[in-house]
């Protein structure tokens, strides 16, 4: 097992992995929309949020060698099922490939965002 950190996304907020490497698959921690240059919560709504949180799963994706393309399964966690229109709208920009994916609303995320977004990823040879 390889452990994966990287500066260009958050810092896990508790004592886990970004991602950790199996083989060659990668299993990324959940991802909330924190800008890492600041370690604020990203501004705006759901779209902003959903937007961070794709390019802080890609940047992990992208320290372990793959990218979103190579996603085979996401779990996607919403504030409020209200958004999931404009959450899929982005969502689809960056997991091109269609993988499997369960997405559910929560009571509460992490410091009260309103999306997080976890994968899995096959390595590319």
């Amino acid at each position: 097992m390889k452990i994966v950190s990287t500066t260009a996304a958050p810092a896990a907020i508790g004592p886990y992995s970004q991602a950790v490497v199996v083989n060659d698959l990668v299993f990324t921690s959940g991802q909330i929309p924190i800008v890492p240059a600041t370690g604020a919560v990203a501004q705006g709504g759901i779209a902003d949020q959903a937007r961070q949180s794709a390019e802080n799963v890609k940047a992990v994706l992208e320290a372990a060698g793959t990218d979103c393309s190579a996603v085979i399964k996401t779990t996607c966690f919403l504030a409020d099922m209200k958004d999931f229109a404009v959450f899929n709208e982005v969502y689809a920009q960056y997991f091109t490939g269609n993988p499997a994916r369960s997405c559910v609303a929560v009571k509460d995320l992490p410091k009260g965002v309103l999306c997080e977004i976890e994968a899995v990823a096959v390595i590319k040879q």
